[in-house]
This record gives structure tokens, C-alpha cells and sequence, in this order.
């Protein structure tokens, strides 16, 4: 499963989006079934800005039809009746290294 580090360079939420724009659409036109993003939670321990933002656009692209689904970090596991779901419909999710982590910097997005 490819990544796509957003906090790479520590970006704005703006610098973080774009790219994951970018990379989103050309993720999906490969034809990759799942991509990990990894946003980070923020310094605060209330989540950061660019979780919250790329949450946002990925629950846009969701209404818009551009990604089928996507599960937070903290969801993805045998606990998680969303995580087992997603692994369901991307199985490659079970042997990633944050499979059952409880990693709330991580989001999985499942391709259409």
C-alpha cells in the first residue's frame, strides 16, 4: 500500500491539502485500491489542523464520489467494526504496520 506523508516538511493545512489533491487523483488513476495518509495528530492532543482539513476533503471526495470510503487510524483494527469493514474491501490493510495501532496520525483511503 503506498503512503502519502502530509506532514512532510511541516506544511500549512492549504500546502498539506493541495497535495493531497494532487495525490489523490494520482493514486486513483493507477488504479491503486488503498493509499495510508499519514496527516499527524498535532501538537496539542486535540488533533492538527491538517487531520482536521484532510478529513474534511476526504469526506468531500466521499460525497463526490472520488474515493469509496476512508478510515481513521484510530479505527483501523479487529476492534473497530469500520475497520474490519474496510479490511474487507482492502485486505492489504491487515499487514500494515498500523493495523490494530490505534495510530490517530494515519487515515487509509479506499479507492472506488
Amino acid at each position: 500500500m503506498k503512503t502519502i506523508n502530509l506532514e512532510a516538511g511541516m506544511p500549512d493545512s492549504q500546502s498539506a491539502m493541495n497535495t493531497l489533491n494532487n495525490r489523490i487523483y494520482a493514486e486513483r488513476a493507477t488504479g491503486a485500491r488503498c493509499i495510508k495518509i499519514i496527516h499527524g495528530y498535532g501538537s496539542t492532543g486535540k488533533g492538527g489542523a491538517i487531520k482536521i482539513a484532510c478529513h474534511r476533503k476526504l469526506n468531500e471526495y466521499c460525497r463526490r464520489g472520488i474515493i469509496k470510503d476512508f478510515c481513521p487510524g484510530e479505527d483501523l483494527g479487529p476492534f473497530s467494526a469500520h475497520g474490519r469493514d474496510f479490511a474487507v474491501n482492502c485486505p492489504e490493510v491487515r499487514r500494515d504496520i498500523d493495523w490494530g495501532m490505534d495510530n490517530e496520525g494515519i487515515t487509509v483511503v479506499q479507492f472506488k
